[in-house]
């Protein structure tokens, strides 16, 4: 038989990519199916069975790219992370100065954890499975992050006073929503609480990015 002229590609690396796609698919199918669940039923009510059912995987398939329903949550969790820093710095780019972006983007936060699946997975439940260094880890990484960033671009247009560490700044008021997610997490009605709590943050922001007068330098200078 005469060799083809065009011999088709090697299957071996083809089959590696394929291999590869079908193995990240699938990872994406368990952490979404998880975060439906997680967020709506709990982590402790929550199995890696009906996780997989809802994935439409079998169970050694789940137990294949997680080692059990603690590191399926840790994805959960980053994956909540990625999305809120995200939906921060949208919120953010529509407003027209940092200083109002910087509050849009703390506005949205709180707003943000009003939804009950974040709410039960970022703010209830994470802390009990992570602990709360991994916890706070993976929110250096991104929410705190968007934060940082948004308080420089303030700070760079002049709107926090001269002195102080900027850096500390940020941590505290990182912390004080987070509290204030807690607030609301545990209120009885959270979307009554929200107008005071997003009020008393907004006080809190405002201290710390009093206008400088002239002449002053700003962070970053």
């Amino acid at each position: 038989m005469i060799p083809s002229a065009s011999p088709a590609p090697s299957g071996r690396p083809t089959a590696r990519r394929t291999q590869a796609e079908r193995s990240d698919a699938t990872t994406a199918r368990l952490v979404a199916a998880a975060q439906r669940l997680f967020g709506r039923d709990g982590y402790a009510t929550t199995s890696i069975v009906a996780v997989a059912a809802s994935a439409g995987v079998t169970k050694g398939a789940a137990y294949h790219h997680f080692a059990g329903k603690a590191d399926l949550f840790h994805a959960v969790f980053v994956r909540e992370q990625q999305e809120i820093a995200a939906e921060l710095e949208r919120a953010a780019a529509e407003e027209a100065d940092a200083r109002s972006a910087l509050r849009r983007g703390c506005r949205r936060f709180l707003e943000h954890c009003l939804d009950p699946g974040f709410r039960r997975i970022t703010l209830l439940d994470a802390p009990a499975v992570l602990g709360w260094e991994t916890v706070r880890e993976i929110q250096y990484a991104h929410t705190l992050r968007v934060l940082t960033q948004g308080m420089r671009m303030a700070a760079a247009e002049g709107h926090f006073g001269e002195g102080g560490d900027l850096d500390v700044r940020c941590q505290l008021m990182f912390g004080a929503l987070c509290e204030a997610g807690m607030l609301l997490a545990r209120s009885p009605d959270p979307a009554s609480a929200l107008t005071s709590v997003t009020a008393e943050a907004e006080r809190l922001l405002a201290a710390l990015s009093t206008p400088q007068g002239p002449g002053t330098r700003s962070y970053g200078d």
